[in-house]
């Protein structure tokens, strides 16, 4: 497979309100093989919090690609990024999902390291009869070539030649700041995690939380239990008050690099946790900011992080498997310090949403399995599933990503019942320019803010 290749699975003619993505981009595991190598693991993933680790010798356990990963804060407070496998055999050294060590030691054959990640002790060294090549080798665990942050949001590659983290996020770097200035001590995580897998490919995840079109007929159920509320006026307890109709108006821009956001507002705000402190908050954050802390935002950060402020506030992360199987790791976050009625309501509505267990979830997660079961045969070739919106959508920003400053590739904005898809065209032609580079050899550079996103 070439270059060549890799552009002919998509059909982007904007001009002609065309745009259409060849069903092997979802099934194909010679593709899949690609992604992993070039996506996941030659540039930026998201890896976790620096909250997730934040006492001395704390530690959490991640992935880049096929390679596990421990991010280890030391014991004077230096995080670092870590490969999680001895210098000796390579085994994993680290089992657990986090934890508190001051040291962790290989069960293979006992080769210890500290919380920075340095060789402490090569067990029965004096005896070993080692030669002086050892003696000359580095035994400190690997470090990942690169590993940085923003605001607390923790990012790694395997990819040395990678772009600086703060270029590549670009602008999208505000929807980080709109979460972690909710608090003034900023962000943490609420204790527990979600862990899950379903049978379909990793695009399918990062695109369903943009697809607008997909809501009412997918989630009749939860629509039907949400307008029950309202109509018997037991919404107090719920964001979804009037969301629901199809003239409520929602937005979606796309930025560089593949990074997108769906947003709106029309919620409302006085089930949200953050209205129980709302005077405080609009005097340290002002407007329009405050106003945009109680928008709906669903973010991607490409390839594998969502930050999702609809109900609650949660970062989804995802791990590609196979071309038709994914992993799956949630987490509710919230504003460090805020109150127990507040926290309470948080974690009620991330419950009734998202996860398994959600009203949501497992409509969605249904739906992936579907689409894989259904395409695995060759006579489905060419998806139309991209093209809503494309004789409404815009080159720039709108007038609300200009209150902001923002200054997107393209942008929309509608009613819910226009269900936009061009939304989904960023993170495609990131994939498809991404790879196509990769395979011609070439280094490719980041495009400038606000350029135009394809011809």
């Amino acid at each position: 497979m070439d270059a060549s290749d890799i552009e002919a699975l998509v059909i982007d003619r904007p001009e002609d309100g065309v745009f259409k993505v060849h069903a092997d981009v979802y099934r194909s595991e010679e593709i899949f093989e690609l992604e992993l190598k070039h996506i996941f693991e030659g540039g930026w993933v998201f890896i976790g919090l620096d909250c997730q680790a934040p006492k001395p010798h704390d530690f959490f356990t991640a992935w880049i690609g096929r390679q596990p990963v421990i991010v280890s804060r030391d014991g004077d407070g230096t995080l670092h990024g870590l490969i999680n496998a001895c210098r000796h055999r390579g085994s994993l050294i680290c089992h657990t999902a986090a934890g508190n060590a001051r040291t962790h030691v290989c069960p293979y054959h006992g080769w210890t390291y500290d919380s920075a990640g340095n060789n402490t002790a090569v067990t029965g060294r004096d005896h070993g009869a080692y030669g002086a090549g050892f003696d000359a080798e580095e035994h400190d665990l690997r470090r990942i070539p690169r590993f940085s942050g923003y605001r607390g949001f923790l990012f790694g590659s395997l990819n040395p030649d990678v772009p600086p983290l703060d270029d590549y996020l670009g602008e999208t770097r505000l929807f980080i700041d709109l979460v972690v200035d909710q608090g003034p001590d900023g962000l943490e995580t609420i204790p527990g995690t979600v862990h899950y897998t379903y049978e379909g490919n990793w695009k399918l995840q990062i695109e369903n939380s943009a697809d607008l079109y997909h809501f009412m007929p997918t989630h009749e159920t939860l629509v039907k239990i949400f307008n029950a509320r309202t109509a018997n006026d037991r919404a107090s307890d719920s964001p979804y008050r009037g969301r629901i109709q199809r003239d409520v108006t929602r937005g979606s821009m796309c930025f560089p690099n593949g990074h997108n956001v769906m947003f709106g507002g029309g919620d409302k705000i006085e089930a949200r946790p953050l209205y129980r402190d709302l005077e405080n908050l609009r005097q340290r954050v002002g407007e329009p900011r405050l106003s945009w802390m109680f928008h709906t935002r669903n973010v991607l950060y490409f390839p594998n992080m969502q930050l999702l402020e609809n109900a609650s506030l949660q970062i989804r992360v995802n791990r590609p498997l196979s071309a038709d199987r994914t992993d799956i790791v949630t987490y509710c976050v919230a504003p460090k310090g805020e109150s127990d009625e507040a926290r309470e309501l948080r974690i009620r509505q991330y419950e009734e949403f998202f996860n398994p267990s959600g009203l949501a979830t497992p409509d969605d997660t249904s739906i992936f399995e579907d689409i894989q079961h259904a395409t695995r045969g060759g006579i489905v070739d060419w998806n139309q599933g991209y093209m809503r919106g494309m004789s409404a959508v815009s080159r720039g920003p709108i007038g609300e990503a200009r209150e902001l400053g923002l200054n997107p590739t393209t942008s929309i904005l509608g009613s819910l019942g226009l269900g936009d898809e061009t939304i989904l065209q960023g993170p495609i032609r990131e994939w498809r320019d991404r790879l196509a580079a990769a395979l011609r050899g070439e280094r490719r550079s980041l495009p400038q803010q606000g350029a135009a996103a394809a011809e």
